[in-house]
């Protein structure tokens, strides 16, 4: 291991490669520390979705943008990240949340996202197995050009770009202590031996928090688990992401055949629980047949679990901590990391290269949560 460093990346997923990606192409001496195995964490376990349908003007921007850096990444990175556009499908089940669609698609145009509301008898036209009249809707919003992208194939593809331009990075390596002198970062210490640097990138996604804690900054971070099943393979039926904020269900059909989707399980609490539960195979079954139930003699094959690092208001902490000079934050995505990916690391690298803090940046910022109102994103599911 390289005993010094421009720049210290805690966590192997898909921020923390891609972020060392775009320093070391930028021509910074960048080491990445990951505890297990890259994509160990929420990156490997995610439901592969790319969606740019929020609530929150900053989240919107993000995935917006990230969409267009996507769509070019395959040819960027020289390696296939299997990206397709084949839409979200937002199902809307009464006035309250369609009036709440209305604003945020107006939102979302005002971006210039290309997104529609669709009645009732337009929804088949997108996804012909749902059950319009049998899971009660009003409506649906349809954005074309999300979609969706290997999260496995894109994480290794910007750990061999990032190699390839001198990143080193370092799997099966635990942070057990950050240094700091005068309240700036210099060393992080890992069992491996001691990395000197003046920039520390925390994206360790649910280990954030405690990786924060050894420089004492209190990250409010709360972790959930969270169960996503795969099916056998089919012949393709639909292309879009059908979510409900209501039930909180999201499932898509992937190019290989098989339905992935999950839903929270209503009994979940906080916590670091990470066996898959009986009550989640129950509850998932029941609420996909109901919205197809074409899908009742499908088989079920596997079921794992993940974690959300969620904050307070479901948006990510993003930029240098306040009093800790060179901590940067890339943590609290509350299940939208991968999807948000290429912009952030975007932003991360102008701030750490150019010291550029564009509005975004700022508005998600740490001190967001001391003593200011914060705007919670409300088109969270699963």
């Amino acid at each position: 291991m390289r005993s010094k460093a421009d720049v210290v990346i805690i966590g192997g997923g898909v921020n923390g490669c891609s972020l060392a990606y775009g320093l070391a192409k930028k021509g910074l001496d960048v080491v990445v520390v990951e505890k297990k195995y890259l994509t160990s964490g929420a990156t490997g376990a995610c439901g592969a979705g790319i969606r740019q349908q929020w609530s929150t003007r900053e989240n919107a921007e993000l995935a917006i943008n990230s969409v267009r850096i996507f769509e070019k990444l395959s040819k960027e990175l020289g390696q296939d990240i299997e990206f397709r556009q084949g839409g979200y499908l937002i199902v809307v089940h009464d006035d309250d949340e369609m009036r709440q669609a209305e604003r945020n698609v107006a939102m979302q145009r005002s971006l210039g996202l290309k997104v529609d509301i669709l009645k009732p008898g337009e929804i088949n036209d997108v996804v012909p197995i749902l059950d319009v009249d049998g899971i009660g809707v009003v409506g649906a919003t349809f954005c074309p050009t999300d979609g969706h992208a290997n999260p496995f194939k894109t994480t290794f593809a910007y750990a061999d770009a990032a190699r390839r331009y001198g990143a080193e990075i370092n799997t099966y390596t635990r942070v057990v202590g950050l240094k700091t002198k005068n309240r700036e970062v210099n060393a992080v210490v890992t069992d491996k031996g001691v990395v000197k640097t003046s920039v520390v990138v925390n994206a360790a996604g649910v280990d954030s928090k405690a990786v924060a804690e050894m420089v004492g900054v209190n990250l409010p971070i709360v972790p959930f688990r969270k169960e996503i099943m795969a099916t056998e393979r089919l012949k393709p039926v639909f292309e879009a992401m059908v979510i409900s904020f209501r039930d909180g269900v999201y499932f898509s059909q992937q190019r290989e055949g098989q339905i992935v989707g999950g839903i929270p399980i209503p009994e979940e609490r906080s916590g670091y629980r990470t066996m898959p539960t009986m009550s989640f195979m129950q509850h998932m079954a029941r609420t996909i047949t109901r919205y197809a139930p074409v899908l009742k003699h499908v088989n079920m094959l596997r079921h794992w679990t993940g974690f959300y690092d969620v904050t307070p208001d479901a948006r990510p902490i993003l930029g240098e901590t306040n009093g800790v000079k060179g901590f940067i934050q890339c943590n609290g995505f509350s299940g939208h990391g991968f999807m948000l990916s290429p912009m952030v690391s975007k932003l991360l690298v102008d701030l750490i290269v150019d010291h550029k803090t564009p509005d975004v940046l700022l508005s998600l910022n740490l001190s967001r949560f001391k003593d200011k109102k914060i705007v919670r994103e409300t088109s969270v599911v699963g």
